[in-house]
């Protein structure tokens, strides 16, 4: 299991967001501005997209806050996926901000005491870091910059996803809904997962929503599965959720694949 851990994460995670890299996806108009950051110590590029016709309203809209998402990485996808489905009227019109990364696997891993993570990732145990700028830094310039409501989720895949069912289990406060798309939950040989129980118990003060999805990879389906079954026995009333589990996707395609299922289940 380790093995196979250390090539996906080798594999995946040092070639960053290049995935499907045959797909050349249309940029989306969108604003793009930089933080510079006390939280991270360093500057942090923000891509904003807004829907049709959001310049000419009055109208203050929920925030979907993703993760990779830089102009080279996922954002033009993702926003034009929700563009589609706001037109469609699939889901409500909402804002769509990505963060851009700069060390991607320092900023979405917790910390790990296996060796052959820190080998692939010697830069790591940076998530708690980087959920305090999201909190302390990017919202509060979101909301000055933009008419936005209380309602906010997040969304990221793989080692991003990793950090989205991380930040469920430690501060859910953050987020009102949660989409992790094939979720790195191997990472720290399970940790997240093995010790999830404890986490989800607490998961009571206020309404939440998770949707998460694993793929055919073996070393991330077994710990997707296993986080299903244990909501499945533990998961209070406050927390609505659903598995997607996708055999028939690769790693490299479940993202795509599942993206609008998954923003139409979360946002109604």
């Amino acid at each position: 299991m380790k093995n196979l851990s250390f090539v996906l994460f080798l594999t995946l995670l040092l070639a960053g967001c290049a995935k499907e890299t045959q797909q050349v996806d249309v940029i989306p108009n969108h604003k793009t501005f930089v933080i510079e950051s006390s939280e991270v110590s360093e500057s942090r590029v923000i891509n904003v997209w807004m829907p049709e016709g959001y310049a000419k309203s009055t109208d203050s809209l929920p925030v979907m806050y993703m993760l990779d998402g830089g102009i080279q990485e996922d954002f033009p996808h993702l926003a034009n996926t929700i563009s589609k489905l706001i037109e469609n009227k699939s889901i409500p019109p909402m804002l769509l901000v990505g963060i851009e990364n700069t060390e991607r696997r320092r900023d979405l891993t917790g910390p790990s005491q296996v060796a052959q993570d820190k080998e692939v990732a010697p830069l790591t145990d940076g998530s708690s870091v980087f959920r305090a700028f999201v909190n302390n830094e990017l919202f509060p310039e979101i909301n000055k910059r933009y008419r936005t409501t209380n309602y906010k989720g997040v969304i990221g895949e793989s080692v991003a996803g990793l950090f989205v069912v991380e930040t469920l289990l430690l501060n859910p406060e953050l987020f009102d809904f949660y989409i992790a798309i094939d979720p790195s939950l191997w990472w720290n040989n399970g940790h997240l997962t093995t010790t999830s129980k404890k986490y989800i118990d607490k998961l009571t003060s206020s309404n939440k929503k998770l949707w998460f999805a694993g793929s055919q990879a073996v070393d991330i389906s077994v710990y997707t599965n296993q986080l299903a079954k244990t909501l499945e026995k533990e998961a209070p009333q406050t927390l609505t959720w659903k598995y997607s589990n996708e055999p028939n996707e690769k790693h490299s395609t479940i993202f795509r694949a599942t993206k609008e299922k998954a923003l139409k289940w979360i946002l109604n």
